[in-house]
C-alpha cells in the first residue's frame, strides 16, 4: 500500500507561484510513476502532468505547458510541481496520483491518489 499527502498549496495572486509537493510512503518510490490531476468545483478531475519512475520522461496538459514543471526526488520519496504564471482558472484541489504500471493521461488506472490541496489564485 501506498501513502500519498499532497502540500503547498494556497491563496496566490494572479501572475504569482507555488510548489507542490507530493510525499510517498509504503513503497519503493521510484518504482511508481506520478502525475498531477486537478479538479475544479463543477468540473471534472483534469490532466496536469506527469512524470517516469527516472524522471527522465514528463509530460503536461496544454493548458498548463510552459508555466508548470513537474520533478521528483527519488531519494527523498517525493515529488513537485512548480507552478509560475498562475491564472485565476489554475484554481482547484490538486491531486497526486501514483501507478505501478503504465503512466497516462487519464485519472484511469491510477493505483493510488492523495488527498489533495487546495490551490486558489485570486485575479
Amino acid at each position: 500500500q501506498v501513502q500519498l499527502v499532497e502540500s503547498g498549496g494556497g491563496l496566490v495572486q494572479a501572475g504569482g507561484s507555488l510548489r507542490l509537493s507530493c510525499a510517498a510512503s509504503g513503497r519503493t518510490f521510484s518504482s511508481l510513476a506520478m502525475s498531477w490531476f486537478r479538479q475544479a468545483p463543477g468540473k471534472e478531475r483534469e490532466f496536469v502532468a506527469l512524470i517516469s519512475r527516472s524522471g527522465g520522461i514528463t509530460d503536461y496538459a496544454g493548458s498548463v505547458k510552459g508555466r508548470f514543471t513537474i520533478s521528483r526526488d527519488n531519494a527523498k520519496n517525493t515529488m513537485y510541481m512548480q507552478m509560475n504564471s498562475l491564472k485565476p482558472e489554475d484554481t482547484a484541489v490538486y491531486s497526486c496520483a501514483a501507478t505501478e504500471g503504465v503512466v497516462r493521461a487519464s485519472p484511469y488506472g491510477y493505483d493510488y491518489w492523495g488527498r489533495g490541496t487546495q490551490v486558489t489564485v485570486s485575479s
